[in-house]
């Protein structure tokens, strides 16, 4: 034995004994528990009676309460300064108004995500840097944000609040279906990633999120139409004409033209047949009629499933816990699959001696890291880059308006009408002092660092997602090897045998 292990396959185990004795004697190894963080989207509206300025500073103010974040120790920020973010999001939106003539019309100023931490699972610095990574993520560096970390509770919470605004403010942040679903996935990989535990089945509201989608979503008026389509040439119109009358049969308002278009009594907008994707065209479907060519109904894309390998569950616990005969017969059968995954793919990948796995798990740990690492200190310098060159353009956009101030004599009229330029230059000439740079660097050469530099994270990170994937893989089968030997009397009973 070696370290308590041998070589399993070398001695004579055969993997059928093992199989067969997990059916009838549960393995040993703790599940994790479904204790990570929790997340949600808030969209921040206008309260009636007040201006946005008021909103925002009411909004950013509370987020960034000291007695919260330790006088401000555990508040972080991308593209603005903490003091001034208010006044940054409101010139943002401003400037948006005057770059692209739109008013919007919705009264959202500012999202919100919400992630909360069970308490001892983090401690506030990290929960702050895990909030600020995975707003990168989300937001990918196109809207300014800060992540403003609460520990006067008893749970340690994020309030990361980002501008609806972009920071080019040539566009705004779409609340999509189901971001909140996609932030969920997001603090998740995060948190794998420095191998914190997350949520196993997570739900929404009283359903999963797959019975919820399944429950609210409805065909499209393309996917109705194409339905139709397919229905009325199964009939063997003669000719195109009889197809159209089929199609008129089935409900289908016909409009000849340019293009033929269909529309469905109650739709507002009819469909072209073009519009509808390959296999559906007008040439397509006269060809088919014709008997020239063969129709092919679409169909949805859905790729199969990736058998994801997972650790095995200590039955034995859960009993103890209150669990039932019927969740025993289903982890024991759970606990069957994994095994026979797990030895398969020590058999495909040659990995038949414990130490080499071992020693495999633990490079491919190294490297993760090592990666991961990497893509931080890119991540860092591109946070810097963005604000110094948002502070360089602050500086030169309200220089005139400093000047005009200074000639006014420091008027405080004067200020309460131009507060947000005159904050923003104030705090960009503190940061060019604090940075004692002699000269600013242009923005086009910080343009061209910055576009370096996201190539390179986006290489790294493909590199890191598959080196990550392989330890991740590595370390689940290990450690269900190490609790298929996880005692001796497993073993004397498998030499037995």
């Amino acid at each position: 034995m070696a370290g308590g292990k041998r070589d399993f396959v070398q001695a004579g185990f055969d993997p059928i004994v093992i199989i067969r004795f997990a059916m009838r004697r549960p393995c040993f190894f703790h599940e994790e528990v479904p204790i990570m963080a929790t997340t949600r989207i808030i969209s921040m509206h206008m309260n009636r009676g007040k201006t946005v300025a008021q909103c925002l500073t009411d909004r950013t103010d509370y987020a960034k309460n000291s007695e919260k974040t330790k006088d401000g120790e555990l508040i972080s920020a991308y593209a603005c300064d903490v003091k001034t973010v208010d006044a940054e999001f409101l010139l943002a939106k401003r400037q948006y108004h005057t770059i692209t003539g739109r008013t919007h019309k919705s009264d959202v100023i500012a999202y919100q995500i919400r992630q909360s931490f069970k308490p001892g699972e983090v401690s506030p610095e990290d929960a702050n840097r895990l909030g600020y990574k995975l707003a990168m993520r989300f937001l990918k560096g196109k809207h300014a944000f800060i992540v403003a970390t609460h520990c006067d509770k008893q749970h340690i919470h994020n309030h990361i609040i980002f501008n609806s605004t972009t920071l080019d403010c040539h566009g705004k942040f779409r609340d999509f279906l189901g971001s909140g679903k996609a932030v969920a996935r997001l603090s998740d990989l995060v948190c794998m990633e420095h191998h914190l535990s997350v949520i196993e089945n997570p739900r929404m509201g009283n359903h999963s999120y797959s019975k919820w989608l399944g429950a609210k979503t409805k065909p499209s008026h393309r996917e109705l139409l194409r339905a139709a389509i397919d229905g009325a040439l199964a009939k063997k119109p003669v000719n195109f004409e009889a197809f159209l009358k089929l199609m008129t049969d089935a409900g289908y308002t016909v409009k000849r033209g340019a293009h033929i278009t269909f529309r469905a009594a109650g739709q507002k907008q009819g469909i072209r047949l073009r519009s509808l994707g390959e296999g559906y065209s007008e040439d397509v479907l006269r060809a088919v009629i014709a008997g020239e060519a063969e129709h092919k109904p679409r169909k949805k894309y859905a790729p199969a499933a990736k058998k994801e390998s997972s650790l095995l569950i200590d039955i034995e616990a859960k009993i103890r816990a209150g669990k039932g005969v019927g969740y025993q017969h289903w982890a024991k059968k759970f606990n069957l699959k994994q095994m026979a995954q797990t030895l398969s793919y020590l058999q495909e990948h040659g990995l038949i001696d414990y130490q080499e796995l071992a020693q495999k798990a633990a490079s491919a740990k190294v490297r993760s890291n090592e990666l991961s690492a990497s893509i931080r200190a890119t991540e860092k310098r591109l946070a810097e880059i963005a604000a110094l060159k948002k502070h360089i353009i602050h500086y030169s956009n309200t220089r005139e308006v400093y000047v005009a101030y200074r000639k006014a004599g420091y008027s405080r009229k004067f200020f309460s009408e131009h507060e947000s330029e005159i904050l923003l230059h104030r705090t960009a000439k503190k940061t060019f002092d604090e940075l004692d740079v002699k000269k600013l660097p242009t923005v086009k050469n910080l343009d061209q660092e910055y576009a370096a530099l996201l190539s390179e994270k986006k290489a790294a990170y493909e590199e890191f997602r598959i080196a990550h994937e392989k330890m991740k893989e590595l370390m689940i089968h290990k450690a269900n090897v190490d609790n298929i030997f996880s005692d001796h009397k497993t073993k004397d009973i498998l030499l037995e045998r």
